[in-house]
């Protein structure tokens, strides 16, 4: 992968560094054309209230931040980017999923810039499940309907959640311990840990998934949300998403 990607090995590898700059950062951004167009247009995206103020590479790696940048050459260097690889949903789940953490991150005592990168690579469990196995993974997914479903037959089928896997690539890319606890513990409903990307994926599939069982958001919350709460952030996601994966994708 990093032969393929060799600018964004390099900023995954660098990015968390005692010695990271957004000087540095943005001059190694310049050798992936690709990769510094998306940086650029997450950077005067609607979510970061910065709509055509960002004119240089440097200026948006500091106004996303070196996490968010990190998460965004993961997402490069995994391939996960090539839409023909994934369920159909994959990306209408994730940056639905990135936004509603950084939303409702808040509520949670999180920063919404963190709880987004968390938000934007949960998926890459569900993705390499699906790319080993996508006949099997669809039909899967088609039978769970609910959060708790789908993880226990994703441990009957592999014996490993897609958020577990998740967990598992992640910490071998180094990443943090604080990115790493949510991912293994949200599948416990009596973890607090778990509770702010449990909840962002109970708003995303009330969004994405016409046939979702809902589970009540106060169990899934750890009493930290009411129903109530749910609606004004369904409505802020289904407005933001599509800018977001444009600003990822395109």
């Amino acid at each position: 992968m990093a032969a393929r990607r060799p600018v964004a090995a390099q900023i995954v590898a660098t990015a968390s560094g005692d010695d990271a700059s957004a000087e540095g950062l943005a001059r190694i951004l310049a050798g992936d054309v690709a990769l510094a167009g998306r940086v650029m247009k997450l950077a005067n995206s609607a979510f970061y209230g910065m709509r055509g103020r960002v004119t240089s590479l440097q200026f948006a790696v500091t106004v996303i931040g070196f996490a968010t940048v990190r998460t965004m050459a993961t997402v490069a260097l995994t391939d996960v980017d090539d839409g023909s690889r994934l369920p159909e949903d994959f990306w209408e789940t994730s940056t639905s999923l990135a936004l509603a953490a950084s939303t409702l991150a808040p509520r949670f005592a999180e920063r919404p810039q963190d709880a987004l990168c968390l938000g934007l690579l949960a998926q890459m469990g569900v993705a390499l499940l699906h790319h080993h196995d996508p006949v099997g993974h669809a039909e899967l997914t088609a039978g769970a309907r609910s959060f708790e479903a789908r993880q226990a037959a994703e441990v009957q089928r592999y014996g490993i959640s897609a958020l577990r896997l998740t967990s598992v690539a992640l910490e071998q890319w180094g990443f943090p311990a604080g990115m790493l606890v949510p991912l293994e513990q949200a599948g416990d409903l009596g973890s607090f840990s778990g509770a702010l990307l449990r909840s962002a994926i109970e708003v995303a599939a009330r969004i994405v998934d016409a046939g979702h069982e809902e589970l009540p958001i106060e169990r899934v919350s750890c009493g930290q949300l009411r129903e109530r709460d749910v609606a004004p952030v369904l409505s802020q996601v289904r407005t933001d998403a599509a800018e977001l994966r444009q600003a990822l994708l395109a």
